[in-house]
């Protein structure tokens, strides 16, 4: 086993009959209807020693990004010693903060549709190369990851055809969760040089603005410009936010949220001409 998995990284690729997965929807909780198929989640059964090798290539992929920090600092999955604690702690930290300093602050909870699912190809390998420096056999063993992946999808104890699949990284696979956490690091290059704060977890970013309650209106409206701005970044890299699934929360003491008028976010949104709305909740 040792063997061939030193091969396949050394060589650079990853053999065809170890990228055939087997899909099985899940439903996301217990209490959706079965009947919506937007209400499953695709998770890939994939071969046991592509898991080895995968979980090789994460490991020395990891060693490189963290030795070289070129890892978003406020990004808690996928990385030991981050988690859902340290994304609420970090988040938490910044509100009572502000609540100190007689602030509000405007939370964006921001949703991507089928986000594993979206992730282009040609995208997320052109910017390993010339963001993150991967090179050589490394470009090439995970272009071979990516390329000529095909699935069946198991339901009812059925399987269905199979079809190759030109997008995406597989969920339930080793290696996917960081490359998506790669393909979308810009976001946390732009959310600052708006001068918003951000922590994302998994494919959940938030975003957020304090400010005194004075100026909390000129806060609402560059949450927004941000949003619109991250919008528009994700439709060029085919990906999708959910505007119905974003959602806003003001958070402050009882005496300054009282003086707050806010209780919608206007948006616009990129699959639509008109302008829609994220409500507001205390």
């Amino acid at each position: 086993m040792t063997a061939m998995v030193n091969t396949s990284l050394r060589c650079g690729c990853l053999p065809a009959n170890q990228k055939m997965a087997v899909v099985t929807p899940l439903l996301k909780k217990a209490s959706l209807e079965p009947h919506e198929l937007k209400n499953y989640r695709p998770v890939s059964n994939l071969s046991f020693v592509s898991k080895l090798v995968e979980r090789a290539a994460v490991k020395q992929l990891t060693n490189y990004l963290e030795t070289n920090r070129l890892l978003p600092l406020l990004q808690s999955a996928y990385r030991s010693h981050h988690s859902t604690e340290t994304a609420l702690l970090k988040v938490l930290s910044d509100v009572l903060t502000a609540i100190d300093n007689k602030k509000v602050t405007l939370l964006a909870l921001l949703d991507l549709s089928a986000a594993f699912d979206c992730v282009d190809h040609d995208i997320l390998l052109s910017r390993l190369q010339s963001r993150f420096g991967l090179d050589g056999a490394v470009l090439a063993w995970i272009r071979s990851f990516l390329s000529d992946r095909t699935q069946r999808v198991c339901f009812g104890g059925r399987l269905s055809a199979e079809i190759a699949l030109i997008f995406g990284v597989p969920q339930g696979c080793v290696l996917g969760p960081l490359l998506f956490l790669l393909y979308t690091a810009e976001l946390f290059d732009i959310i600052p040089s708006l001068g918003l704060t951000r922590h994302s977890y998994a494919n959940d970013t938030q975003v957020y603005i304090s400010a005194p309650v004075v100026e909390s209106q000129q806060a609402a409206v560059r949450l927004a410009e941000c949003i619109e701005r991250l919008d528009r970044w994700m439709v060029q890299n085919d990906l999708k936010l959910n505007a119905e699934k974003t959602q806003l929360m003001r958070l402050g003491s009882r005496h300054q949220l009282a003086k707050l008028t806010i209780s919608q976010l206007p948006l616009l949104t990129t699959t639509t001409t008109s302008s829609s709305t994220v409500d507001g909740c205390k």
